[in-house]
């Protein structure tokens, strides 16, 4: 055994790092499995590949290969998801099988250059948020056995904390893939429905389900998703994306909480003085906040499990419930039984419902870049649920439930702990297309924290210098007015997917006026000679072809788009304004950037 593996930690930062170092992949796999053993918490995997057969995956992975991002990186899979050297149980013996290929995901990640491990211990059928509806042995919380592990995935979450591997995969249909972060000190990634492939997962609501990432830090869990990312065309729910490096929170960000009758806590004081707590990091990074009513996302979440998206669950498990219907757990058969509460015409009430409430919460985007809420009201013990096992489910739900059912993407990410020592963390939401911000942003907060890494009490790493220029075929549009970030118009460019990239001031060459006529937000950008005008502030965003196109296409006259000449010696493409439009406009050059004359005006 390499002395320097044992201690080492299982972020990608440090793996890599080793890597790149000369440490081999096999020495990591023994250290797996001497962990796994060490940590002797037989709840956490259903089944493990032979150490012998991990070590035959880490061989063919040659020499070291840095473009492979996940080159020799071990990880778990939750048992409900397909790996082809092992069966699918969904955490119910009679229902096992064993799947002819990996799942889409997996089989990315594979060849990204990952090692699976195993499969991790989940509620059964992934119905649950808790984590202890198994008929296996049940997770230990990683910081106290007499709480629970979170979830459906909770082993996926406890193996990462514990430190066993650098990430693993969940299922998050109504948090699965948030609660068990939560509660374990972890980063929880539940992307954009469709961005990552389903198939190959048994469902729980199909329309709703995703795969979900578990991993210590926030940037880990980006990049994860990054080389797991893609569209599917054998999956009829996955939907094209583009999953950019991470990058830097936009220069203004606007973060929603909610307001004093939304905060629920179940009279938890510690954990709402943590939440609370988190509020002054994000403020302490810059992001402006202020408080929303989240009574349209509680109705929403309520749909979930009151009204017909139970069918869902169960028409995934049907045939089985008819040919083995003594083999579930009882609560679990209890909770999918309530589909024959439902009928058809139940069901599209449910939906004319949905679409109301997708109604009422859509303003909450164009006032705020992301909603930060708890990631749960506070910690439930086992005790809790064996005395109640559905009330304390609910109630972990509060802030995780609605979010599928909106489109939204969601990030829970390690914060504060409560003053008992306990993790809490916090959650970022955005709208769908949005993982990218809400990683962005996250990384900070996780940074800022100073957390250790999951239950390990190893120190975070160093925070990667994020990306600020686009990838093929991106195109960079510099910015100049209403369409800053935190701005009037900055979600013409998030709706399209943008991702901000840098904030930075034009070559003293340039003049910015306010243009006459309509509502004021019609700046114009004008070059003038070298020297006679004044360096500008801007934002450099990143759009795909199609989105600089559409949003090419909305721009008015007197304006349009040109190449901006900028001080770190980029020349993105940006606004621009035709000089007789500004014969009777304002210059407001000396303000130095629209952001700052608009301060004025207010």
């Amino acid at each position: 055994m390499n002395a320097s593996v044992v201690d080492l930690s299982f972020d990608l930062t440090s793996l890599r790092q080793a890597y790149a170092e000369g440490l081999s992949p096999a020495d990591v796999i023994r250290e797996v499995y001497r962990r796994i053993a060490a940590v002797d918490d037989t709840g956490i995997f259903i089944s493990l590949l032979t150490e012998s057969k991990a070590l035959d995956y880490a061989a063919t992975l040659g020499s070291y290969d840095a473009a492979r991002p996940l080159w020799g990186v071990p990880f778990a899979i939750k048992d409900n998801i397909d790996f082809a050297d092992l069966p699918t149980t969904a955490a119910c013996p009679d229902f096992a099988y064993t799947p002819s290929e990996h799942a889409h995901a997996v089989a990315r990640l594979i060849a990204a250059g990952a090692i699976p491990i195993g499969k991790t211990n989940l509620d059964q059928f992934a119905t649950g948020l808790v984590g202890v509806r198994s008929p296996y042995p049940i997770p230990r919380n990683s910081f106290d056995a007499a709480m629970v592990p979170g979830g459906s995935s909770s082993g996926s979450a406890v193996a990462v904390a514990q430190g066993l591997v650098t990430f693993a995969l969940g299922t998050d249909t109504a948090g699965s893939g948030r609660v068990p972060a939560g509660l374990n000190n972890l980063a929880g990634l539940k992307p954009t429905l469709g961005a990552i492939s389903t198939r190959g997962v048994v469902p729980a609501c199909r329309t709703l389900d995703c795969v979900s990432i578990f991993a210590l830090t926030v940037a880990d869990a980006y990049d994860v998703f990054a080389a797991m990312a893609g569209f599917d065309p054998q999956d009829s729910y996955s939907r094209p994306s583009v999953v950019g490096p991470l990058t830097n929170p936009p220069s203004a960000l606007r973060l929603a909480i909610p307001d004093a009758k939304s905060r629920r806590f179940g009279g938890d004081a510690l954990s709402e003085k943590a939440f609370m707590g988190a509020v002054e990091d994000a403020v302490a990074l810059g992001a402006t906040v202020h408080e929303i009513d989240l009574t349209a996302f509680f109705d929403t979440a309520r749909l979930l499990y009151e009204g017909p998206w139970v069918a869902e669950r169960h028409h995934a498990v049907r045939d089985f419930m008819t040919r083995a219907p003594h083999a579930m757990l009882a609560v679990t058969a209890g909770i999918i039984g309530n589909a024959g509460k439902f009928s058809a015409t139940d069901t599209f009430g449910a939906l004319y419902r949905l679409a109301e409430l997708r109604r009422l919460t859509a303003p909450t985007w164009q006032n705020c870049d992301m909603l930060m809420v708890p990631t749960y009201p506070r910690p439930r013990s086992v005790a809790d649920l064996q005395a109640d096992p559905i009330a304390p489910n609910s109630e972990l739900g509060t802030y995780t439930n609605s979010v599928n059912l909106l489109d939204l993407c969601a990030l829970a990410v390690p914060s504060r702990f409560r003053d008992d020592g306990f993790p809490s963390g916090i959650t970022l939401i955005g709208p769908a297309g949005q993982d990218g911000a809400l990683a962005a942003f996250g990384a900070r907060l996780q940074t800022h924290s100073g957390q250790p890494l999951g239950a390990t009490r190893k120190p975070q790493p160093p925070l990667a210098l994020p990306a600020i220029r686009a990838l093929p075929p991106e195109i960079e549009l510099c910015v100049v007015g209403a369409h800053l970030s935190g701005m009037a118009l900055n979600g013409e460019l998030t709706t399209r997917g943008a991702r901000f990239l840098r904030a930075v001031k034009t070559t003293p060459d340039y003049r910015l006026f306010a243009l006459p006529g309509g509502p004021p937000y019609r700046p114009g950008l004008l070059r003038v000679e070298a020297g006679e005008g004044h360096a500008i502030e801007t934002e450099v965003w990143a759009l795909t072809p199609e989105a600089f196109g559409s949003f090419v296409d909305g721009v008015p006259a007197p304006l349009g788009i040109g190449t901006t000449l900028l001080a770190d010696g980029t020349r993105p493409k940006g606004f621009i304004v035709e000089s007789e439009a500004t014969r009777d406009a304002r210059d407001i050059s000396h303000y130095g950037g629209w952001r700052a004359y608009m301060q004025e005006m207010v």
